[in-house]
């Protein structure tokens, strides 16, 4: 990490430390839930000496983009003070995501301002999205992956044969 990352993660950490909705996955990779949504926050590199933020959020996966869902995100892009609804076609995930330079100029009210908004329009609209061209929501993912986790762990617990 060049010393803009290292001043960026420590300005995260600092920042978010005493949220328990705040989760370190490494040295430049974070999360944070806000209701049915969680944002990654990674830093990243810039250039040779300078970093970024770039929080994103998975809103809906399993959906397959149509004319009509593409005109939906585009038309919701230009009410948007910062940030953008994006599409994974990889993936078939629809995106909220925004990006801010990071280093020594970030401050936290920019870093908390940028979380906010992401995650707000993240646990907003996955549920919109959702109700109206299907697919799951990340937590409805994490939640069924966490139950199958438990099942392979102890399948006689789940045997309702036994």
């Amino acid at each position: 990490m060049n010393p803009a990352e290292v001043a960026t993660a420590l300005l995260i950490e600092r920042t978010l430390e005493s949220s328990p909705a705040y989760r370190k996955v490494d040295d430049a990779l974070y999360v944070i839930k806000q209701g049915s949504a969680y944002v990654m926050i990674s830093v990243l590199q810039w250039g040779k000496d300078k970093a970024m933020v770039r929080c994103t959020a998975q809103l809906v996966k399993g959906v397959e983009l149509d004319g009509g869902l593409a005109k939906q995100l585009l038309e919701l892009n230009t009410f948007l003070r910062f940030g953008a609804f994006a599409y994974d076609s990889n993936e078939e995930t629809i995106l909220f995501t925004h990006s801010i330079l990071g280093g020594t100029t970030l401050d936290k009210a920019e870093l908390l301002a940028t979380l906010r908004d992401v995650a707000l329009i993240a646990d907003e609209y996955d549920d919109k999205l959702v109700a109206k061209y299907g697919g799951q929501r990340m937590l409805d993912l994490l939640e069924e992956a966490a139950v199958e986790s438990l099942m392979e762990k102890h399948p006689r617990k789940f045997d309702l044969e036994v």
